[in-house]
């Protein structure tokens, strides 16, 4: 099963299912809801909830067009609503947002650069003010397509390509900025 039919099969048993989007679903979730509250625990929390409302769907989720949109949807009301509780006051910037994937071993210096890039370009992504920063996570860590951020977002197809324009210009200038500063 991949994240395109994730919506209920007949056949297939529910606590099968389940155990399929958690697989499909879990680590992209968790990054996207890092990308909004800037805490590993508490994304995989968030992540947690929508997965449980997720089994509690099951039995409605022949009237979800895009189970890929609506579960992105979830998951981004869910990090907004604990952004917006009282609980989270402080903002915790960690530099490991994306895990590297490594199919050979690069070497040691090789991997130093490497995660020092992606170190600062991560760090400057979660610089990017939200709006920026989720049109930025969900087109190039999520390779999801304009029509697909404008259906998950619910905003115009136009407003989504100006995001993206705007939040590129801004992370080029922030990590020029940043060049500057570490010379």
């Amino acid at each position: 099963m991949n994240e395109n039919n994730c919506g209920k099969i007949d056949s297939m048993d529910k606590h099968v299912w389940f155990e399929n989007i958690m697989d499909v679903f879990g680590e992209k979730l968790t990054k996207m809801a890092y990308t909004y509250l800037k805490d590993w625990k508490l994304a995989e929390d968030v992540v947690q909830e929508v997965f449980i409302i997720c089994y509690r769907q099951y039995d409605s989720l022949a009237s979800i067009t895009s189970f890929k949109s609506w579960i992105y949807r979830v998951t981004i009301n869910k990090s907004k609503d604990v952004l917006k509780s009282s609980t989270i006051k402080k903002v915790i910037i960690n530099p490991k947002l994306f895990r590297l994937f490594q199919a050979k071993e690069p070497s040691p210096e090789m991997d130093y650069i490497k995660r020092s890039e992606e170190e600062q370009l991560s760090l400057c992504v979660l610089a990017l003010p939200l709006k920026y920063r989720e049109v930025i996570t969900l087109h190039y860590y999520e390779e999801l397509p304009v029509e697909e951020i404008s259906r998950i977002l619910g905003l115009n197809r136009n407003t989504i390509k100006t995001r993206l324009h705007r939040a590129r210009a801004k992370l080029k200038h922030l990590m020029e900025r940043c060049e500057k500063d570490g010379e």
